[in-house]
């Protein structure tokens, strides 16, 4: 068991886009959450890349029911520790060091580690992985780029994030390599800043019907 994808794909296929939340204040993390799995996206990425985030981590995973919570920016083998004794159910790195896939074998809760090219592609795939994080999706060269790779690395499938929004998550799902989308759009700042849940949820629902074309 490397990457355990029978527990990944399932969270990662249950709705087209995952979220990507820095949430600066705790107070608004169940909230958030409630509001976005209302929209019908269930699986949510905190990045760990504020001081409330692990405490965020707990409040979703024992108050918000539906919730899968992950933790995003995974950089080393402390954080995914700290990630997954906090309790989230997925975590996601913005790329692959050796000693982070090290860290990850075998382990229960399954890492989406981030690649940028074709050659990082391939040593996730030596190392047994099916699936990535196509980051920074927009600034590694786009959906042309990611769809390139279908037909030599038919082995593994993307979660593109960066640069994604709204506007061009479509093409990103039309591929036949790509399992889901990330992004933040879909929580905008002053929208949580505000306490505008309903705001909110209308961008996650509008999120979570996006269909490839």
């Amino acid at each position: 068991m490397t990457q355990n994808l029978d527990r990944l794909l399932p969270i990662l296929k249950a709705a087209p886009v995952v979220p990507v939340l820095i949430i600066e204040d705790f107070h608004t993390a169940v909230p958030l959450a409630r509001a976005l799995i209302a929209g019908g996206l269930t699986a949510l990425e905190v990045t760990l890349r504020t001081p409330a985030a692990l405490d965020c981590i707990r409040a979703i995973k024992g108050e918000v029911e539906g919730a899968n919570v992950g933790a995003g920016t995974i950089l080393n083998p402390k954080q995914f520790d700290e990630a997954v004794a906090a309790g989230s159910t997925f975590l996601v790195s913005p790329g692959a060091s050796p000693k982070l896939i090290a860290h990850a074998n075998g382990s229960p809760v399954p890492l989406l580690p981030g690649v940028a090219t074709a050659g990082e592609a391939m040593t996730l795939l030596e190392e047994g992985y099916g699936a990535a994080k196509f980051f920074p999706a927009e600034q590694a060269g786009g959906a042309n780029y990611i769809k390139a790779l279908a037909s030599p690395l038919p082995g593994l499938v993307f979660c593109p994030t960066g640069g994604v929004s709204l506007k061009n998550a479509h093409t990103y799902l039309s591929l036949p390599n790509i399992v889901c989308v990330g992004g933040s759009w879909v929580a905008p700042a002053a929208a949580v800043a505000a306490g505008d849940w309903a705001a909110i949820t209308a961008l996650a629902r509008e999120a979570a019907a996006l269909k490839g074309v």
